[in-house]
C-alpha cells in the first residue's frame, strides 16, 4: 500500500516473490478509475512488467460504476494472482461495491493473490475507506468539524484478514493529514464502525513511501514513513459542528524497514497526542516512543508483591474494551484465557460523560 500512486520495486517485489513462492510467474491486473492525463496509458504495468516472477501485465481503466460487472474485467480479475488499485479518486472505486468485480478482487486474496494500491488505491484497501465523494477535505477542516459535509465513509467494501478496522491516507506528512486521520479515527469509533472500541489509521508518506502487509498481517515499511494511529477510547467531543476533543490517540512512526504486527497488534512503541477544541498538539509526526506501557497479551509479566488489589496491582495491558456508546446499547466482550492456573482478572465499568444516572447491571458467564 503506497503513499502515492507510484508502484516501487521493492515492496511489489516482496508481494510478488510471496505470493508464487515455487511457482515460475503470476499475472497482475491493474484497475484504474481514469486514464493518465500525460505520458504512458499504462504506468503501473510498465514499472511492474520490470519486476522477476510477473508474467503478465493488464491495465483495466474503468469509468462508470457499471463498469464493475464488466464479464472481460472480472475474468482477468479472476485469472491474476495480484490485483493493483491505480491513483485517482477513491469514490470511484468506492462505486463498484455491491458489483461482481468486488467479489472478484476478494477471490484473488482467498486464493491466496494479493491486492494492494497507491494513493486512492491505498484509500480503498482499508475497511472504512475516506471515500471523499463530496469533495476533498483537510487536517484544518476535519479537526473544526469531524462531521464537516466532505468526511464521507464507505464501509466493508474490503475487509481483508488481519486488517480490520483500519482507515488508510495517503500522502501523509506532505499534505500534513495526520490532523484529518484523527477526525477520521475520532469519527469511526463515535458511528460506531469498527468493533470493540478501537479505529485504526494507516498513513503513508508520498515520494516512495509503501507498506507492504503479508498473510500473516506483519506489515514491513519502505522507503518513506509510514504511520499508525490508534484511538482506543471515546472522543471526549466529536459533534456536528463543533471542533474535536480526543485525548491520547497513540501513534506509531515506521520508518523505513520497521515493522507493525496487525495480527497481535502492539501495546507499546507508541507516542502520544492529543486534539483540544480542534487544535492539535505540536509535533504530530514524531515523538519519544512509550515503552513502560505493560506487558503483550501472551507475554510473561514480572510480578512484585503485594500485588493482590486493584491499588498494589502490577501494571498489565487491556485485554478487551467494549464502548458501543449509545443509549440502551449493551456493552458486552469475551476474553478467552490463554494460560491455565490461578490469577485474577479486573473489570472496570465507567459511565459515559452525560448518560445521567440510570441503573445499570452486570452479568459474567464462565464457559
Amino acid at each position: 500500500m503506497n503513499g502515492d500512486g507510484s508502484v516501487l520495486p521493492a515492496s511489489m517485489t516482496r508481494a510478488v516473490d510471496a505470493i508464487r513462492g515455487s511457482a515460475a510467474t503470476l499475472d497482475v491486473v491493474v484497475l484504474a478509475g481514469s486514464a493518465p492525463a500525460s505520458g504512458s496509458r499504462t504506468p503501473e504495468c510498465d514499472t511492474v512488467m520490470t519486476l522477476k516472477g510477473v508474467n503478465s501485465c493488464t491495465t483495466w481503466t474503468l469509468t462508470t460504476a457499471a463498469d464493475g460487472n464488466d464479464s472481460r474485467v472480472n475474468t482477468d480479475i479472476r485469472k491474476a494472482e495480484f490485483v493493483y488499485f491505480a491513483g485517482g479518486d477513491q469514490c470511484r472505486y468506492t462505486a463498484w461495491k455491491g458489483t461482481a468485480l468486488e467479489a472478484s478482487v476478494e477471490s484473488v486474496v482467498a486464493k491466496g493473490g494479493g491486492s494492494g494500491g497507491g494513493s486512492a488505491g491505498h484509500h480503498v484497501n482499508g475497511s472504512i475507506v475516506y471515500d471523499a465523494c463530496r469533495g476533498s477535505v483537510t487536517s484544518r477542516e476535519a479537526l473544526a468539524d469531524p462531521y464537516d459535509p466532505y468526511i464521507t465513509f464507505t464501509t466493508d467494501m474490503f475487509t481483508w484478514p488481519n486488517y480490520a478496522g483500519v482507515i488508510n491516507d495517503s500522502h501523509f506528512v506532505t499534505r500534513d493529514r495526520m490532523g484529518r486521520t484523527m477526525a477520521f479515527v475520532a469519527r469511526a469509533l463515535k458511528d460506531g464502525l469498527t468493533p470493540g472500541g478501537a479505529a485504526w489509521g494507516v498513513g503513508v508518506e508520498e515520494g516512495g513511501g509503501s507498506l507492504f502487509v503479508d498473510r500473516n498481517g506483519l506489515a514491513t515499511e519502505y522507503g518513506k514513513d509510514a504511520y499508525v494511529v490508534l484511538g482506543d477510547h471515546a472522543p471526549e467531543q466529536a459533534d456536528p459542528g463543533k471542533p474535536l476533543t480526543f485525548s491520547n490517540y497513540k501513534i506509531w512512526r515506521l520508518g523505513p524497514g520497521a515493522t507493525f504486527d496487525f495480527k497481535n497488534r502492539p501495546v507499546c512503541g507508541y507516542y502520544r497526542r492529543s486534539v483540544t477544541n480542534g487544535v492539535a498538539d505540536a509535533r504530530l509526526y514524531s515523538g519519544a516512543p512509550e515503552t513502560n506501557c505493560g506487558s503483550p497479551n501472551g507475554s510473561s509479566l514480572n510480578e512484585s508483591e503485594p500485588n493482590d488489589s486493584r491499588g498494589t496491582a502490577d501494571d498489565a495491558t487491556v485485554l478487551e474494551r467494549s464502548v458501543d456508546d449509545g443509549a440502551g446499547t449493551d456493552e458486552s466482550l469475551a476474553l478467552t484465557r490463554t494460560a491455565s492456573g490461578t490469577g485474577a482478572y479486573c473489570i472496570d465499568m465507567e459511565a459515559y460523560s452525560g448518560s445521567g444516572t440510570a441503573a445499570y447491571s452486570c452479568g459474567i458467564t464462565k464457559n
